[in-house]
């Protein structure tokens, strides 16, 4: 039986995953390849992908050459990802899977590793351990996961564009600290994955960046980055007036960044941890 907690996560994801396809998935393939490359992914490699949304971690792998096994709580980011692959000719095997109990067998694959996925979950250990329980001696687990909130621009963007029509709005709530940022400080990560047993830790601290076009872009991308973001702006009540506003003060952002016309290039850090077992 699904639980109920796992079934309103589900219905979460399940709910943005089309503009999360659309938005973040296209914009941090980049990332899934140079962390795939830090990890020592080549043809052949098997590969799981654990929390996988609609594959900016996958396709990238299959692109390789990997075999890649994707999973993730939601069948809707699953579908999307199978059609992200359909159209560049990839195989890549999905199912239905909470990443915090995955139903697969130990010593199954050669490197498993998730981008921006067990960093969210609310037992993220489990995940961490999970991932290590389900690759083989000798293979390699890998996490991305964002670096200091206070460094991440697009964060940083949309408090200000806020604070246009709530001044005193500050961010998320810091404590306690928002999942998405449980493994900002790289230290952490370094010893989630030793104590899940592995071996040969490393973690990079690396720059991602994105550009947006302007203001309605970045909040789109924001807005259907994960169900914490449009909770967080539900909370505001802010009324359609309001949030043409904060538009406006993001495409303000926005040209000043770029310089005038043109994209403007958004930054944060982020950690890419790497253990072998």
């Amino acid at each position: 039986m699904v639980s109920q907690d796992i079934a309103q996560t589900r219905a979460e994801w399940d709910r943005i995953a089309p503009g999360y396809d659309r938005t973040n998935t296209r914009t941090q393939m980049a990332l899934g390849a140079e962390a795939l490359r830090r990890a020592g992914l080549s043809p052949g490699t098997r590969f799981l992908d654990v929390a996988s949304g609609s594959g900016a971690l996958s396709v990238p792998a299959a692109r390789i050459g990997a075999s890649v096994v994707a999973v993730d709580l939601s069948p809707v980011m699953l579908t999307l990802l199978q059609e992200r692959a359909h159209r560049e000719g990839l195989a890549i095997e999905t199912q239905v899977m909470d990443g915090q109990a995955l139903a697969i067998d130990d010593d199954s694959f050669d490197v498993a590793g998730s981008q921006f996925g067990v960093m969210l979950f609310p037992d993220m250990p489990r995940g961490v351990h999970e991932l290590a329980r389900v690759a083989r001696r000798g293979g390699r687990v890998l996490m991305v996961s964002y670096g200091d909130p206070h460094a991440i621009d697009f964060l940083t963007f949309l408090i200000r564009g806020i604070q246009a029509v709530r001044p005193d709005f500050t961010g998320p709530p810091a404590d306690p600290t928002p999942l998405p940022f449980q493994l900002q400080d790289p230290a952490r990560l370094h010893r989630e994955l030793v104590d899940a047993g592995l071996t040969e830790v490393t973690v990079s601290t690396v720059t991602e960046a994105t550009e947006f076009q302007d203001g309605a872009e970045l909040w789109d991308w924001v807005i259907w980055s994960n169900p914490i973001a449009p909770a967080l702006i539900d909370g505001l009540e802010l009324t359609s007036v309001e949030r043409e506003a904060v538009i406006d003060r993001l495409e303000t952002l926005i040209r000043a960044r770029a310089g005038g016309s043109g994209p403007a290039t958004l930054t944060n850090p982020v950690h890419i941890g790497i253990g072998t077992k």
